[in-house]
Formats: structure tokens, sequence, C-alpha cells
């Protein structure tokens, strides 16, 4: 498959963002650490949750799906950018275009994931006693099959963007195959196209993120008004997710937000930035919902003591 209509005919990309890397292979041994960690870890929570019953419940559900989301999310860049740093392997093909797809569908979902699971946590502490029948198994799973449909729906956009372009040069500055990289590569004056994703990022930002923070208000509120046992129970219940939140949204808002309002970026500074996005939330999340959440954190140990007996 070729990209058509182009001043060249583009059969593959070179990735050029590590050019400038003074230590390739040491990035690159911590970026495959890293990596690795964040697949066992979201792999065991998935197993976890898949093979033991008592957690089939919405709320482990949504964990069960945001590790879905996280070891999406890591895996469509990282393995690329490794490859580049310890095996030099700078020629990506025409697999670009979907590498850019399922980077970006990851990252819209891994926003709706948090906004569904602050829902989540609001009903379970504004209704404790009619949780189980306003969000059962069925609605959470219908709810986040939607919410996997919109996300496909809105990525369309960018290789339909994208595919019909003439295209100058075959090197991406970039250190992946995102939206931002396959356009800079294009004949065409890419302000235009560059403002419209911004605003479709910044509308996609802005819903799941207020809708996190009137959640947040709601269950402040919630947790006001209960007594000093419900308050630390409540608490703990939001923390993990308020983890996982701030580590996603921090480095998105510095690089989406910010920039638009005179904050200067260098590339590598953007780079940087955005591949802690990838790295960090999917080596955090799974450890967080592990260590915080009691079911698979007892789950953990009782496996553990099993393999020890058996020894």
């Amino acid at each position: 498959m070729l990209l058509q209509n182009a001043s060249i005919t583009v059969k593959h990309f070179i990735i050029g963002g590590f050019d400038t890397v003074k230590r390739p292979v040491a990035v690159g041994v911590v970026m495959l650490i890293i990596y690795i960690l964040a697949i066992f870890a979201n792999t065991v929570n998935i197993l976890f949750i898949i093979f033991d019953k008592r957690l089939h419940k919405p709320m482990y559900l949504l964990v069960c799906n945001l590790a879905v989301v996280d070891i999406m999310y890591t895996s469509s860049a990282t393995p690329t950018m490794i490859g580049v740093l310890l095996a030099d392997v700078k020629t990506i093909y025409v697999d670009c275009l979907i590498q850019m797809c399922v980077f970006h569908l990851a990252m819209v979902m891994e926003r709706f994931a948090l906004a569904i699971m602050a829902f989540d946590r609001l009903i379970a502490i504004i209704f404790p006693f009619h949780y189980h029948s306003y969000l059962t198994n069925t609605r959470t799973v219908v709810l986040t099959y939607i919410l996997w449909i919109i996300g496909c729906g809105t990525v369309v956009l960018f290789p339909a963007t994208v595919i019909p372009l003439p295209h100058c040069t075959l090197k991406l500055k970039y250190t992946f195959c995102d939206y931002a990289a396959i356009m800079r590569t294009t004949c065409v004056n890419v302000d235009e196209y560059f403002n419209q994703s911004a605003i479709w990022s910044f509308f996609i930002l802005f819903f799941t993120f207020t809708f996190i923070c009137i959640s947040y208000c709601g269950i402040l509120f919630c947790v006001k008004l209960s007594s000093n046992n419900d308050k630390k129970k409540m608490g703990s219940t939001v923390v993990s997710h308020a983890i996982c939140v701030t580590c996603f949204y921090s480095p998105i808002f510095i690089i989406v937000i910010l920039t638009r309002v005179g904050v200067v970026l260098s590339l590598d500074e953007r780079q940087g930035l955005l591949i802690g996005n990838i790295l960090g939330p999917s080596l955090v999340n799974p450890f967080v919902y592990c260590l915080r959440t009691t079911e698979i954190k007892n789950k953990m140990i009782f496996t553990k003591s099993l393999a020890v007996n058996e020894l």
C-alpha cells in the first residue's frame, strides 16, 4: 500500500528523532526495561481479573480495560523507539500509518478510560447501597464498547487527512509515527492541519478532564458530609485514580495547553514529554491498582503463597 498523489513515492519512512541522543544504547535499555515491566504488570492485572470470578465487578472490569489500553498505548510506539536505539533500525514501512492510528486511538481511549473510572467512583461513593444496581457488569461493558467505537470514529480523521497529501521527504523529525511527525513530511503548509488537530485534541482533553474534575467535586462534597471513618475509606478509593490521572495528564497539559499560550518547547523536550506520557502511565497504573486495591493485592499474596507451598 503506497501513499497516493505524492511528490515522491513513499514506501517507508526514516526515523530521525533520536539522531541527537548521545547515549542511545543506555536510553534504549532503560526504555526496554520499563516497557517489559509495564507489559508484565498490565498482563498480570488482566489475568487476575479474568480468572478470578470474585473480581468480575464493574470497578475491576474498568481496571482491566485500562490495562488493555495501557498495553496498546505503550506498544504502539515503544518497540519502534527501542529498535532505533538498540538495533539502529530507523526504517519503518507503510505500517507507519497503522502505528499512527493505534497510537492516537490508545491516547484517546486512555482519556476515556480514566473518565469512566472517575464516574464509577462517583456512583460508588454517592450511591453506595444502589451501586451494583445502577452500574451493572452489562452496563459497564456496553458503555466501554461505546467509548471504543467513539474512539475509533475520531481517529479515522488522521489517516483520512494524511493519505491524500503529497510527501516531499521520507525522514521523520520525531521518534515514532504520530500525526505531527507524518504531517511534517508533506509538501503542504501544516499550520492549518495542526490547528484542526489541536481543536480536536483540546475538545477531547477538555471534555474528559472536566468530567473527571466534576466527578471529583461530587466525591469531595459527599466526603465532606460523611463521618471520619467513611472519609478515610472514600479517600483511599480515589487516591489510586488521582495518581493515574496526574501521571497521564501532566505531560499532556504541557504539550497541548501551555505551548498554545506562549511556552516554547524544543523538539527534544516535546519528544521527552511524549515518551514520558507513553511509558509513565503504562508502568504506574498497574502497580497503583495492584498495591492499593485490596482484592488484587490479596490475590497476588495468595498466588505467591501457593507457589511457595508447592515448592
